[in-house]
């Protein structure tokens, strides 16, 4: 997600003007939960050595699992609840952002399978002739033209009004048609098909569409074909789904002043496709290695066409899937990995299968790091570290 000018939003959102954007978050501070420990693994202390260098520099909790030739490792450095002294553990529950899009696009991809619409279906007639009307590009797209952002449809993300009535009313639960209001009528970032570039409408839009189309809330059926078979008992889709009380207070630098303040439940439009699951590191592990890994969640044709990958999006480093990246492009030919970032106001997630490898890794981190502040370049370092820790032995 994109946080472009939060800054000076946020000095007139939680001044005088507006008091409210300021309120007490509705989710409680963080309970600490049980975990039974991982074996011995014999790069432990090297991976452990990069968790604790970059909580050091100020990011306040990351838990990290890596799975691999050795076997399994877990690892945790910071805190879960910084003004409760709450450690984060390896079973504390996180915000993982944009991970959700390849959540919502596995299902997708499933109801493919089930023939309930196609790849390369146009979309207009599952929306509103004012959606239509007003967001820009939709009446051309598709449902593979959303799935892998070559819509050129404008980021909600992006706009600032959508941002002011977040901090103005942050635990508000958004609905989808209320959400969609937010890009009516701006420009299109490119012609239909002419380009790339990630957006966050277009998981909105599919959320929307599978609930057309099968009359069903798309919740329901992420819990029925994708969680539930997978046994993904410790991943919760906020809004739909209650949380449980371990879920890590997520915090950023609102004010710019080197102080990072608690932002749990400023919702950003989480439960609308394009973000909303919580989840630990342990399920993130099983999910992607069981979709791209061990490839038992899709026909093997379906995941062809999942990771079917566009040109890479500018200087981002990665290319887009149906729902998934090839990252880290900017590194080796042969260390790319199949899988998501997730980042939120208050949250970081990565979870990644390096198939030439065959490592996966996983990590979550309560600080946002979409929006510039001074931890933002320590979160890519510590990105890149791991990283380096995981290939180059």
């Amino acid at each position: 997600m994109k946080y472009k000018y939060l800054y000076a939003i946020i000095l007139l959102s939680c001044g005088l003007l507006f008091p409210p954007a300021c309120q007490k978050a509705d989710i409680d501070h963080t309970a600490s939960c049980s975990f039974a420990p991982t074996p011995n693994h014999p790069n432990a202390a090297k991976y452990q050595a990069v968790l604790d260098k970059y909580v050091a520099k100020g990011l306040p909790g990351i838990t990290a699992l890596v799975r691999d030739a050795n076997g399994i490792w877990v690892g945790t450095s910071g805190k879960a609840d910084v003004s409760q002294n709450v450690p984060m553990t390896p079973c504390t529950v996180s915000k993982a952002a944009s991970l959700t899009k390849t959540f919502i696009a596995t299902l997708t991809l499933k109801l493919v399978e089930e023939g309930k619409f196609e790849l390369d279906n146009n979309i207009s007639p599952w929306l509103s002739q004012d959606v239509l009307k007003h967001v820009k590009n939709a009446r051309q797209s598709t449902i593979r033209s959303l799935l892998n952002h070559t819509t050129g449809i404008a980021d909600i993300i992006v706009d600032n009004n959508f941002y002011l009535s977040v901090l103005n009313n942050p635990s508000r639960k958004w609905e989808p048609e209320d959400l969609i209001r937010f890009v009516y009528d701006d420009p299109a970032v490119f012609e239909y098909g002419k380009g790339v570039s990630y957006s966050n409408t277009n998981f909105l839009l599919l959320s929307m569409i599978i609930e057309k189309v099968t009359g069903v809330d798309h919740a329901i059926l992420l819990r029925e074909k994708v969680l539930a078979p997978l046994h993904l008992d410790n991943t919760f889709y906020y809004w739909h789904e209650a949380l449980p009380d371990n879920v890590a207070q997520g915090y950023f630098d609102l004010y710019n002043n080197n102080s990072i303040i608690n932002v749990t439940n400023f919702n950003t439009g989480s439960g609308n496709g394009y973000g909303g699951i919580y989840s630990n590191v342990y399920d993130l592990q099983v999910f992607i290695d069981a979709l791209v890994r061990e490839k038992r969640v899709l026909q093997t044709s379906t995941l062809d066409q999942m990771l079917t990958f566009t040109a890479p999006e500018g200087d981002a480093h990665r290319a887009n899937g149906l729902g998934i990246f090839k990252d880290f492009l900017e590194r080796a030919p042969d260390q790319y990995a199949y899988g998501h970032r997730g980042r939120d106001l208050g949250y970081t997630a990565d979870m990644f299968w390096f198939p030439n490898y065959d490592i996966t890794f996983t990590y979550l981190i309560n600080y946002g790091t979409d929006a510039k502040s001074n931890l933002r370049p320590v979160f890519y370092e510590f990105r890149t570290a791991f990283a380096d820790a995981l290939l180059n032995k």
